[in-house]
């Protein structure tokens, strides 16, 4: 998969000199080619992945033997979910960039894949030094789309993205340094294997400012208040496939981050914090949620729904409870396809509109009937309405927190209320009310844009009616989890 995605991603910058439709085509067929195999994969061991076992596919080959370095790829059930995530709204973002990007086109798509191949290499690495390199191989790529491709005030975004995701980087790397001396010392193995270093013991002191680490890097990128700052900006000024990518997938690795290191790696440690990352989760959910409300850019609105969702995220992963981490798999998909939508709608506006202010849009039902439908549904699934997938979400994460914090889960579930405000006000400003002045109405859906629309649309439906099939792919990793 990754590979594919890493000579994809070359093959475009240098045919885009020649043809850029072919240029344009290489890449989708590369991120397809990429989610064939997982798909692929599935269909031909669908038993084993729906019986919840903890490792599908495990593979490990020397790197660097010298230093314990190995290149170890590893695939569970959340990896997998992750993984298919990835490539959907990988094959979405590149369709959505098919008429947008008209210039430096070869190296905008060679940017593109390689970010979206560091994002699936963080999903499998297994070896720490590894997971440190893709965590790079997927910012350095996000830079160049926001400073290149970006609206008017991309490179002050682009600068604080890079500045923030990187302090964080730089404080994971010198937590993944530390766990490697000292299991070395302990041992006299030193290696950067997960597996290796799920063995190291830690006193108190050192597994809390060693876990602490991880966990800035990893609630920068998620983002949690108040290290959300660069978020807003980032989603405003990125291409519309940046945006899709930053809210679909780039928030993700954060919270995979947190579920996959910090909480088996340090569990009393992570314990010791569990009421204050709960606490700053709620605060999260509120805070974003009034902020979306007094937004008039289209895009930063929705940029601060996601500070609100992933308040779920972190309300739910600690309060280590098997039901509430089912919660946060479903509300990382959920979300990432619900909010992933409402960016991509937003980019579809600006093209026709030339504007991302809500105050200057209105009456858009009239003149693109289809895209209203599709706005409400993605609007309500944005609220948590039932049948749709963020509901499920939400309700898992809200039933099982209510026995570890009732007062914290209660001012949660305040947000829902918020939530209903904000994706209220974009229906009303955006397509209902008067119709604004325009010289020539806006065209509705084309054929690319229905193909866009409807795959999402089919994704967050299917994970409202059905989310048994990601439950039981998950149950294993988070039983694991919850135990240790």
């Amino acid at each position: 998969m990754i590979v594919v995605l890493l000579a994809g991603g070359v093959l475009c910058w240098l045919v885009a000199q020649r043809n850029q439709l072919i240029c344009r085509w290489i890449a989708l067929i590369a991120v397809v080619t990429a989610f064939s195999i997982p798909l692929g994969w599935y269909l031909r061991f669908k038993p084993v992945v729906t019986a919840g076992n903890n490792w599908l596919i495990d593979y490990q080959a020397n790197w660097i033997p010298a230093y314990g370095i190995s290149f170890h790829l590893a695939m569970d059930g959340l990896s997998f979910v992750l993984i298919l995530l990835t490539f959907l709204l990988g094959t979405l973002a590149v369709l959505c960039s098919w008429n947008e990007i008209r210039e430096r086109t070869g190296f905008y798509f060679f940017n593109l894949l390689w970010t979206l191949a560091g994002i699936a290499g963080v999903f499998v690495a297994m070896d720490l030094f590894l997971f440190y390199f893709f965590w790079e191989v997927m910012l350095v790529p996000m830079y160049f789309l926001i400073a290149i491709y970006g609206d008017f005030n991309r490179r002050y975004a682009a600068y604080k993205f890079f500045l923030f995701t990187q302090t964080g980087g730089l404080l994971m790397l010198l937590s993944i340094l530390a766990m490697y001396f000292i299991h070395g010392q302990q041992s006299g193995n030193y290696s950067f294997d997960y597996f290796t270093l799920l063995n190291t013991t830690l006193n108190d002191t050192a597994a809390r400012w060693i876990m602490l680490g991880f966990l800035i890097a990893f609630v920068i990128k998620l983002p949690m208040v108040p290290l959300h700052n660069w978020l807003p900006d980032a989603h405003s000024e990125a291409p519309t496939a940046g945006s899709l990518i930053l809210a679909g997938l780039l928030l993700k690795t954060g919270a995979y981050g947190i579920i996959r290191f910090v909480l088996p790696m340090f569990p009393q440690a992570s314990a010791g914090i569990g009421w204050l990352a709960m606490l700053l989760g709620v605060i999260g959910i509120v805070y974003g949620a009034l902020l979306a409300f007094a937004q008039t850019d289209l895009k930063r609105l929705i940029a601060y729904t996601s500070v609100s969702h992933m308040g779920f995220v972190l309300l739910g992963v600690f309060a280590f409870r098997e039901i509430a981490l089912q919660g946060v798999v479903m509300q990382l998909l959920t979300h990432g396809i619900s909010t992933g939508a409402l960016f991509v709608m937003a980019g579809m506006l600006k093209e026709r509109l030339h504007t991302r202010d809500i105050d200057q849009m209105g009456g858009m039902w009239t003149a693109m009937p289809h895209m209203g439908a599709i706005g409400m549904l993605f609007v309500m699934a944005s609220l948590g309405l039932p049948f749709l997938g963020n509901f499920v979400a939400e309700f898992l994460v809200l039933i099982s927190t209510f026995d570890v914090s009732p007062v914290l889960t209660v001012i949660a579930s305040v947000g829902l209320v918020l939530s209903a405000l904000y994706s209220l006000r974009i229906m009303q400003k955006v397509f209902l009310g008067q119709l604004q002045t325009v010289t020539q109405p806006p065209a509705d859906l084309s054929a690319r844009e229905w193909v866009i629309v409807a795959a999402l649309t089919v994704a967050i439906v299917f994970l409202g009616l059905y989310p048994q099939p990601v439950i039981d792919m998950v149950g294993g990793v988070v039983t694991g989890i919850v135990r240790s």
